[in-house]
């Protein structure tokens, strides 16, 4: 398992999230202009693309926010989200983050707990389906939100 870094969206990772968000669980809205500045992390399995995310600064005080995370079906269940939630977190240090948020389906956030994320606020919407977010401080065990 490995990783690659780019500073633009990859045709590997629109594909992912095309499979997972748009032809998987139905969203319509799955590109956006954040996609244009955000930094963007594809796992591959040698050569084959099986899983993304992207992560971008969210302020100048070391926030930086992961999202789109997105694995393909048949690679789930096989800890490839935690290798890539670590790989981004790992990145994000590089780049000076401290505290990392992310926006969490409902029915995803038990694996983020398991990661040490914790949620906070309310559950709202995007798109119909619940989402929470959700925080990690990653210099310390301090909450910061």
């Amino acid at each position: 398992m490995n990783f690659k870094v780019y500073s633009k969206l990859p045709a590997e990772a629109a594909k992912i999230r095309e499979t997972v968000f748009v032809q998987e669980q139905g969203f319509r809205e799955e590109f956006d202009t954040t996609d244009q500045f955000a930094s963007h992390l594809v796992c591959y399995d040698r050569d084959l693309p099986i899983g993304t995310c992207r992560y971008f600064k969210d302020g100048a005080d070391g926030h930086f926010i992961i999202g789109r995370i997105a694995i393909l079906k048949q690679y789930r269940g096989k800890n490839i989200g935690s290798f890539l939630l670590k790989a981004a977190e790992q990145e994000i240090k590089k780049n000076g983050g401290k505290h990392i948020h992310l926006h969490s389906q409902e029915q995803a956030k038990e694996f983020y707990k398991k990661q040490g994320y914790q949620e906070y606020g309310d559950t709202d919407s995007e798109q119909g389906c619940p989402h929470i977010w959700m925080f990690k401080n990653l210099s310390s065990k301090k909450r910061h939100f």
